[in-house]
């Protein structure tokens, strides 16, 4: 899933970026609202990490999400 997908569906994936990084407030996921900088800076911050490990665990979520989390999170959502 690229980046713009995940931005785009970004009110779906909130639970998955909190399954990743459980340091991450409900609040820090609403601002960040699917901007890969500001994620990367929150990241940064709760985890007091440098950018470019913010950055390769970002990459590492990216690659590894796929449509099956937003199946997977919509169907959560309704039962």
């Amino acid at each position: 899933m690229n980046w713009d997908t995940i931005q785009g569906n970004w009110k779906q994936l909130t639970g998955r970026a909190k399954q990743q990084w459980g340091k991450l407030t409900d609040d820090d996921l609403q601002v960040v609202e699917g901007h890969r900088d500001m994620l990367s800076g929150k990241i940064q911050e709760r985890y007091g990490i440098a950018k470019d490990e913010a950055d390769k665990q970002l990459s590492a979520w990216e690659k590894s999400a796929d449509d099956t989390w937003l199946d997977a999170d919509t169907k959560a959502r309704r039962e």
